[in-house]
């Protein structure tokens, strides 16, 4: 994702997200690096994020047991 204080890419980002809107789709937005792009697509109505700033690569049991914690559930063998 483009720096958050570039303000191109912000409006072209939210027009994005916009237009999907209009579609009825849902919005994933994918290489979050930092807490201002976090707080950037949580404010124009980014469904999920996904990112190094939320947690590195893992193996998937470990990302199964991240998960699971923060829904409050138990992780799936």
């Amino acid at each position: 994702m483009a720096r958050a204080g570039d303000a191109r890419a912000r409006a072209l980002i939210a027009a994005i997200v916009q237009m999907a809107r209009g579609l009825e789709l849902r919005v994933v937005a994918e290489g979050v690096e930092t807490e201002a792009q976090a707080a950037f697509l949580r404010e124009i109505g980014c469904d999920a994020v996904q990112g190094f700033f939320f947690a590195r690569p893992g193996a998937a049991s470990a990302v199964a047991q991240i998960c699971a914690a923060r829904r409050g559930a138990p992780a799936l063998p």
